[in-house]
């Protein structure tokens, strides 16, 4: 995408002419022009109030072939990057406001972010969850100071709740939306990437539905080099901000799932300001599947010791999927912006990693129901340095040969060519062994 010099200029055009939302009691979003001073101004405002997260060199450069930084934004305090934005908003909030307090109506990185910093300005917070929310999200906002009231069963029930109560009692109700305020506050990324890694030739960051991180990044990267390429990745399944740029407009994607894996990305497009910024400003937006995240959750976990979520991971998982050959030998930075992932979903998603990375697997042979023959299959196991992970005998439902045992063994091994090993040597001493594919 051709990218003109006249950054303000262009910031103008994509923001002109976007009609303004309807009446509402939420935050509206402001129809004023994004400028790199408005950035700048965000990044003074906030600088005490967020973490200024560090941009490092990562151990998976040789990996891919190139020099990588990981701009480690879930080392904010709510896990997330959405911290910035919404310090800003509140802070930009008249102080009458400020006096009333504002209300939220979601279980997101979003809504922990004002729970906290609203907290911290004393700004009376109100979170309203439905009933289905994870008792350790609700907790965690308890203790970030906001008052948290569970009400209804779906998302919406919550919402028409929070907006009734913010009629009611003059609290400001406030949704993730692309005002100018918040995609300020989330372009101080890109402000910040660019003055910790000096030549920068790309930068990635997560997309999907809500795609104001990417917008507001843009804006700063592209004013201060024209020449950085600007790239955004969102998942296979919902690629709702390719079918939106496509179509024009926003679009409602019905396929999108509320797994809390996912997260914001497999959100609605929810705004014409960062989409017409995307449009203008982003060089390209590629797509992953679920499997390539999975996998760079896992690298992430082992090269960096960052234990990040879906949304935290997926840039790196466009590196993964060999989406960008064309960055090879380039400088590129890579945001990962959200550790916030359930306990239980964690121990889900590194299981299936491992499987997908051919380092988990699980094979089934026959062998003699005798005394010696387990232990000739450990040897084997034992020889060919495989940890054995699960070791099962069915005897009673065997229906071949009698007096024989069928063995299902789960183990785990260093890598493809390890586990390519091992299946030969079990081939070699029990032709019938059945690997499970994964």
């Amino acid at each position: 995408m051709k990218i003109v010099s006249r950054n303000e200029e262009l910031l103008r055009d994509a923001l002109s002419c976007i009609p303004q939302p309807s009446s509402r009691t939420s935050l509206a979003s402001c129809n004023k022009l994004i400028r790199f001073e408005d950035i700048s101004a965000a990044a003074f405002k906030i600088q005490y109030g967020v973490q200024k997260t560090p941009c490092m060199y990562s151990r998976l450069s040789k990996q891919f072939g190139m020099d990588i930084y990981l701009k480690k934004e879930f080392l904010q305090y709510t896990g997330s990057v959405k911290e910035r934005g919404v310090l800003y908003l509140l802070m930009s909030l008249p102080q009458e406001q400020q006096r009333k307090g504002v209300i939220v109506a979601s279980d997101s990185n979003f809504s922990m972010a004002v729970a906290y910093h609203a907290s911290e300005l004393r700004v009376p917070v109100f979170v309203i969850v439905p009933s289905s929310t994870a008792p350790a999200r609700v907790r965690v906002c308890r203790e970030y100071g906001a008052m948290v009231i569970s009400y209804g069963t779906t998302a919406k029930d919550s919402q028409v709740h929070a907006r009734r109560l913010a009629q009611e009692n003059g609290y400001l109700y406030l949704e993730e939306e692309d005002s100018a305020v918040y995609l300020s506050g989330l372009g101080t990324v890109g402000l910040e990437m660019y003055e910790q890694v000096p030549k920068l030739d790309a930068v990635i960051f997560p997309a999907g539905g809500h795609c104001g991180l990417l917008a507001g990044s843009a804006a700063a990267l592209k004013h201060l080099n024209p020449h950085i390429s600007v790239i955004g990745v969102e998942s296979e399944s919902f690629p709702v901000l390719q079918q939106s740029l496509k179509a024009g407009h926003p679009t409602d994607d019905q396929a999108c799932n509320n797994h809390h894996f996912y997260g914001d990305v497999s959100g609605v497009c929810f705004g014409s300001n960062s989409l017409q910024l995307t449009g203008k400003l982003v060089d390209k937006v590629v797509a992953v599947r679920e499997e390539d995240i999975l996998i760079s959750m896992l690298r992430l976990l082992e090269y960096e010791r960052a234990t990040v979520d879906a949304e935290g991971a997926i840039g790196l998982a466009a590196l993964v999927a060999g989406k960008l050959p064309e960055l090879k030998g380039k400088r590129v930075a890579v945001v990962i912006c959200s550790g916030n992932l359930e306990l239980h979903l964690l121990q889900q998603c590194i299981a299936r990693a491992l499987t997908l990375d051919n380092r988990v697997c699980r094979f089934s042979l026959m062998i003699s129901d005798c005394p010696g023959d387990m232990s000739k299959l450990l040897e084997i196991l034992a020889r060919e340095e495989a940890r054995v992970l699960d070791i099962k005998q069915e005897r009673t439902f065997v229906t071949s040969e009698l007096f024989t045992v069928e063995v299902i063994c789960t183990v785990e091994t260093r890598d493809k060519i390890h586990t390519a090993q091992l299946r030969n040597a079990l081939l070699e001493r029990y032709p019938t062994t059945a690997w499970t594919e994964r």
